[in-house]
């Protein structure tokens, strides 16, 4: 098949629009793989510029994201300004923008649940979702521009424990000031106390309503960032 993007300016502003899309959407590069079909590998290289794209490739994103191909090079074509999508909404009393909640839960449930529970709180910031260790470390270093406001952060998660991910939060100074909030089925789950151990600011148990995160906010600073 015909290569569609070839040169190396071009490769970079779809890339750019490609990641910019998938961050508003809340999903990580390797959600995006299993929605298009695609290798992860693939999708990162694609959003760095590094790889030309086939026209099946294309089309495979855009419906993975729910948009067009025309959508895509019509953004491309506008080049850097910001197309219809998401902004940073002005904080109050001076305050920086909001930045993203980052929600790292793999059970699809506890997902909708907490959702809801954002929905009825009115919260202004976007949300990301991170189905396992992993991924929340990737939207981590891909968010380093306008790092997560919050981590609501599972611990029993799949590929990498959800304390192996505090611990590395902590660990780097681009993120070691995030507050951190531990999803817990249980308070009297040890994890939980080692979590608090290693840092974590606070815990809610699942699933997360919005009376309890209403509770946890105030105590983070974080009310600013709420309707």
């Amino acid at each position: 098949m015909n290569r569609l993007i070839a040169q190396p300016d071009l490769k970079k502003e779809f890339g750019a629009e490609l990641k910019r899309r998938r961050m508003e959407s809340g999903i990580s590069q390797e959600r995006l793989a299993e929605l298009a079909d695609l290798h992860r590998t693939y999708i990162s290289a694609v959003e760095s510029g590094k790889r030309n794209l086939t026209l099946e490739s294309i089309q495979r994103l855009a419906q993975a994201l729910g948009a067009t191909v025309g959508s895509f090079f019509t953004s491309v074509e506008r080049g850097p300004e910001e197309p219809s999508g998401r902004r940073d909404l002005p904080a109050p009393n001076g305050a920086p923008p909001t930045g993203p909640i980052l929600l790292v839960e793999d059970d699809p449930r506890d997902v909708e649940f907490t959702l809801a529970a954002f929905k009825e709180a009115k919260l202004a910031n976007p949300v990301l979702v991170a189905s396992d260790g992993l991924s929340a470390l990737d939207i981590l270093a891909e968010s380093e521009r306008v790092p997560p406001q919050l981590v609501l952060l599972d611990l029993q998660l799949p590929k990498l424990h959800g304390l192996e991910v505090l611990r590395r939060i902590r660990a780097d100074r681009r993120f070691k000031q995030i507050p951190v909030v531990v999803l817990t089925a249980s308070r009297s789950d040890r994890d939980v106390q080692e979590a608090m151990r290693l840092g974590a600011n606070a815990f809610l148990t699942k699933p997360v309503d919005f009376h309890r995160f209403a509770e946890v906010t105030p105590r983070l600073r974080l009310h600013w960032a709420l309707f």
